[in-house]
C-alpha cells in the first residue's frame, strides 16, 4: 500500500523540513512566552524566598511593600520581640530607586536590612563574587544583572558607595536588579532631601524629617508556633497589618504577575490557533496535490479509512517535527532575552500534547477533502 506520508516527506523533503521550520519557529515563540510566565513567577518570589520569613508586618490597612506604599517606625522591631513565638526579627526597606554609574541612571530595586541582624536576604548560595556587607555604612552589594563591577564606587545621597559582593542576576517582580545596603543607608537614602526643600520645609515648621521609617518588619517563629495566630495577635494588640509568608507571596503575584500572566495566556492561545490554521491550510495544500493519486486508490478499492490515516499521519509527523525545531529554536536563545525565562519539562511536555491534538484537528481540512475526492475523476484525467 503506498504510504503518502512517506512519499511527500522523501519527494518534497526540503518543501516539508522548511514547512516544518517554520511552523517549528511558532512553537518556540510559544515555549519562549511560557518561560517568561515562568520567569516573572520566580522573580517573583525570589526576594520572599531570600529574606526567609514567616510574617510580614507591615502598615495597617495596607497591602505590604510589595502590593503598595507601606511605612512604619523601626523601633517597632524591638517592640514586636516580647510577642509570644516570635523567634528572630529584622527590619526592612523595600523601594526602586536610580543608580548613578557611568554616566546613566540605573533604575533599581533597593533592599535595606540590618547586616549584624540575625535575617539577611542575601544567600550565601547566590553570592558569586566578593561578600556580603559587613559594616553599616557605605557598603553594598549588587546584583549581575546591573553590569556594576566589584569594588566599584557609587555616589548616592552625596555618600560613596563600595561594592563589596555581586550577586546572581536577581531582580525584583518588576524586572529591576537588586542592590543591597544597610538599614542606615537605605533610610538616609530614601529621604535624601536638597538644601532648597529643607529650607521650604523649614519655611513652612517642618523642623525635622522622620527618617526613621521602614517599609516591612520581617520575624521568623519558634518551631510549634502557628503564624496565622501569631499574625492576628500581633494585627490585634499593635494595630497593625500582619501577613503570613503565603499571603505576602500571594498578594505579590496576584497585584504583579496576574495580569501579565493573562496577557501571556492569550497571546500563546493565539499562537497556538495560528499554527493550527497554518498547519491546517498547508496538509490541505498537500492533498489538493495528491488529489490524482487519491483517486486512483479509490478506484482500485483502498478504504477511505486507510486514506485517512496516511493524512493524519503525515500532519502528526509534520506536527512532532515542528514541535521538536521549536524546543530547540527557544532552548537557544531564551538566554539571550533581558529578562530571567524559566522553560520547564512539564510545559514542553504540556505543549507536545497540544500540538498533537491540535496536528490531529488541523488534519481534518485534509480529511474533508479525501472524503470529497471522486474515484472516477482517476479515469477521467
Amino acid at each position: 500500500m503506498i504510504d503518502l506520508a512517506y512519499r511527500d516527506i522523501r519527494h518534497s523533503a526540503t518543501k516539508f523540513v522548511v514547512t516544518a521550520l517554520g511552523v517549528g519557529m511558532l512553537f518556540g515563540i510559544v515555549l519562549l512566552m511560557i518561560g517568561v510566565y515562568r520567569g516573572l513567577i520566580e522573580d517573583a518570589r525570589s526576594l520572599c524566598d531570600d529574606v526567609g520569613a514567616d510574617l510580614w508586618v507591615v502598615q495597617d490597612n495596607t497591602l505590604g511593600p510589595f502590593g503598595e506604599s507601606s511605612r512604619i517606625h523601626s523601633d517597632l522591631e524591638q517592640t514586636l520581640h516580647s510577642i509570644e513565638g516570635i523567634k528572630e526579627i529584622s527590619a526592612l526597606t523595600l523601594y526602586s530607586t536610580q543608580l548613578p554609574y557611568n554616566g546613566q541612571d540605573l533604575r533599581v530595586f533597593l533592599v535595606g536590612y540590618d547586616p549584624f541582624g540575625s535575617i539577611v536576604p542575601i544567600k550565601d548560595e547566590k553570592l558569586i563574587r566578593g561578600r556580603v556587607i559587613e559594616r553599616d555604612r557605605y557598603e553594598m552589594v549588587v546584583s549581575s544583572a546591573l553590569g556594576v563591577d566589584l569594588d566599584s564606587k557609587i555616589v548616592m545621597a552625596n555618600d560613596e558607595y563600595k561594592v563589596v559582593g555581586i550577586v546572581t542576576s536577581s531582580v525584583s517582580s518588576g524586572g529591576d536588579p537588586l542592590v543591597y545596603v544597610s538599614l542606615k543607608d537605605s533610610q538616609k537614602i530614601q529621604f535624601a532631601y536638597t538644601n532648597e526643600t529643607i529650607r521650604n520645609d523649614r519655611a513652612r515648621g517642618v523642623l525635622k524629617q522622620d527618617t526613621n521609617i521602614v517599609n516591612a518588619v520581617v520575624a521568623t517563629l519558634r518551631e510549634g508556633y502557628d503564624d496565622r495566630v501569631v499574625a492576628d495577635d500581633i494585627a490585634k494588640w499593635k494595630h497593625l497589618s500582619v501577613y503570613t509568608n503565603e499571603e505576602q507571596l500571594e498578594i505579590l503575584l496576584k497585584n504583579v504577575v496576574e495580569k501579565s500572566a493573562r496577557q501571556i495566556g492569550l497571546f500563546t492561545a493565539i499562537l497556538i490557533l495560528v499554527s493550527t490554521v497554518i498547519i491546517g491550510l498547508i496538509i490541505y495544500t498537500m492533498t489538493l496535490e495528491k488529489m490524482k493519486s487519491i483517486a486512483i486508490m479509490k478506484l482500485v478499492g483502498i478504504a477511505n479509512y486507510h486514506i485517512i490515516k496516511m493524512i493524519v499521519k503525515e500532519t502528526l509527523i509534520l506536527g512532532g517535527i515542528a514541535f521538536v525545531c521549536g524546543s530547540i529554536f527557544a532552548n537557544l536563545t531564551y538566554k539571550n532575552f533581558p529578562k530571567k525565562m524559566v522553560l520547564e519539562l512539564q510545559d514542553a511536555s504540556m505543549l507536545f500534547v497540544v500540538i498533537l491534538v491540535a496536528s490531529v484537528l488541523a488534519s481534518l481540512i485534509g480529511v474533508h477533502k479525501v472524503l470529497g475526492a471522486n474515484a472516477q475523476s482517476a479515469i477521467g484525467g
